[in-house]
């Protein structure tokens, strides 16, 4: 009896003497966390990450998309097959990732893997939207091409932070959770931002106004090459650059050739490319006076950035409830709630939300919420499942080549958008068959689960590849592997999840 009661009081002095958490403590939380990661890691490793992925491809890449989206429409005012092609000519860039990480890791300039390379990319970009800023009358042309030097030095800089932060989850293992988690918290609040302003600075300022502003985000990814804390590599033989690039080709298609990797990845650039993008005929019926609801320029971002809280929803969603379940149920489910959500915009074109009495601008919220949410719920899955295929000792160039087939099926997918809009004859101003365009889609959507049999039945907690890789193993051990390979920090934090 006595050493109960004894136990209860410690237990309530316990208790006593914890701390605790007001108000004040929980708004000072983020801080607290960002000065952490500071401390142990570097300052300015958390500004780079917070200024590439928050401002220059949060608030910049939201700008930019709404900003093209005008400028095509208003000042080169071309049709809406067109700009919807000039949307996947500007993503190649993307496709090459692999070419950008191999530079990065095996070509170091004035001793530096990753400094000098942010700095060319922020350079790039302020003389791309300078360029498409300034020019009162600029060719299509030579617009499409000043708008794809500056998705290049995206990409550059995207590349660039990913393998910084790979190289510090690496050396910090107990963080790497946490550096995920900055990166897509900066990324998802960047774009939240950006979308709620954009539509308001666009009619301020008009789209080649946009495009001026972008200059900023540039000019901060400069800043992150200059103040970034990296050591100087010493004494590097750049005659071995070529034979290191030809090693990790080899590596990268001896480990394509195996089925247990090939399969998967058929199944998504299949599950991307079907998936017709006819968003340019959407806009341009978005922002008609006759046929369609005529929705303003800052409605236009409010829709966006509705969505980006959609596509937040869904990362959390995945990541609370449904990341042990196996890929292709989820494969399955996702692919086949994302045809069936296409049926809103359906519904949006045709007015039947109007016969229930729903408006327009409600209903063209709830449209691009729901579409997000369902996409982030697909993407999940084959991001972790990209990062599960990833062969011991090219981690990091693997998984850029497999995002690279991933923005390749992107560009596919807009490129057949183009085409089908072009076909059915939807111009700036007839919209008769855009929900023809709109059914296509829908179905379309729906043919990869045809393959869903390509996709792994496993979760992501077993491991996919098998326990021996002959040809990728071989390769390793005639070549030594560059110390600091590019690895996106999804890759680093995949098992832990």
């Amino acid at each position: 009896m006595y050493e109960e009661e004894n136990h209860r009081t410690k237990e309530e002095e316990m208790e006593e003497n914890e701390p605790k958490v007001g108000l004040w403590d929980f708004m000072w939380a983020p801080f607290n966390w960002l000065k952490m990661l500071s401390t142990e890691i570097h300052w300015s490793f958390v500004l780079g990450v917070i200024l590439v992925y928050g401002v220059s491809q949060g608030v910049g890449g939201s700008l930019y998309r709404v900003g093209t989206e005008y400028y095509m429409k208003d000042v080169q005012k071309v049709q809406p097959s067109e700009a919807q092609i000039y949307q996947g000519i500007t993503s190649i860039p993307w496709m090459v990732k692999p070419l950008w990480g191999l530079m990065t890791d095996v070509i170091p300039l004035l001793g530096y893997r990753r400094r000098p390379y942010f700095i060319f990319a922020g350079i790039l970009g302020i003389i791309s939207m300078l360029f498409i800023s300034l020019h009162e009358k600029l060719h299509i042309f030579l617009a499409v091409l000043s708008l794809t030097a500056g998705s290049t030095g995206v990409a550059i800089a995207d590349v660039t932070v990913d393998a910084c932060v790979a190289q510090s989850s690496n050396k910090h293992q107990h963080l790497a959770a946490d550096m995920q988690s900055l990166c897509s918290l900066s990324s998802a609040t960047g774009s939240l931002l950006g979308f709620f302003f954009s539509g308001l600075l666009v009619h301020l300022i008009g789209p080649k106004g946009v495009y001026g502003l972008l200059i900023v985000p540039f000019a901060f990814v400069v800043l992150v090459g200059i103040i970034l804390n990296e050591p100087q590599t010493v004494n590097f033989s750049y005659s071995q650059v070529s034979q290191k690039f030809l090693d990790a080709t080899k590596a990268m298609w001896h480990a394509l050739k195996l089925p247990h990797i090939w399969r998967p990845c058929l199944y998504m650039y299949l599950s991307l490319a079907l998936s017709f993008n006819v968003y340019e005929g959407m806009f341009y019926w978005y922002t008609d006076s006759d046929a369609g609801p005529h929705f303003s320029q800052e409605f236009v971002g409010y829709i966006l950035s509705i969505g980006s809280a959609g596509a937040l929803l869904g990362s959390m969603l995945y990541q609370y409830t449904l990341k042990d379940h196996d890929f292709r149920s989820l494969c399955f489910w996702t692919q086949l709630c994302l045809g069936l959500s296409g049926m809103l915009d359906l519904m949006l074109v045709l007015r039947m939300n109007l016969w229930i009495g729903i408006p327009d601008h409600f209903f063209a919220v709830l449209d691009e919420c729901a579409s997000q949410l369902i996409t982030k719920l697909k993407w999940m899955p084959l991001l972790v499942l990209s990062a599960k295929l990833c062969p011991p000792g090219i981690e990091g160039t693997f998984f850029a080549l497999l995002m690279s087939i991933d923005n390749v099926g992107t560009s596919t997918s807009s490129w057949f958008g183009g085409i089908l809009l072009h076909v059915l004859n939807i111009t700036r101003t007839r919209f008769e068959n855009l929900w023809i365009a709109i059914l296509i889609r829908n179905i379309a959507r729906i043919c990869p689960l045809l393959a869903i049999f390509l996709v792994p039945n496993t979760d992501s907690n077993s491991a996919i590849l098998p326990s021996t890789l002959p040809s990728t193993e071989e390769d390793s051990a005639e070549t030594p592997q560059p110390e600091n390979l590019e690895l996106v920090s999804l890759v680093t934090s995949a098992d832990s999840r």
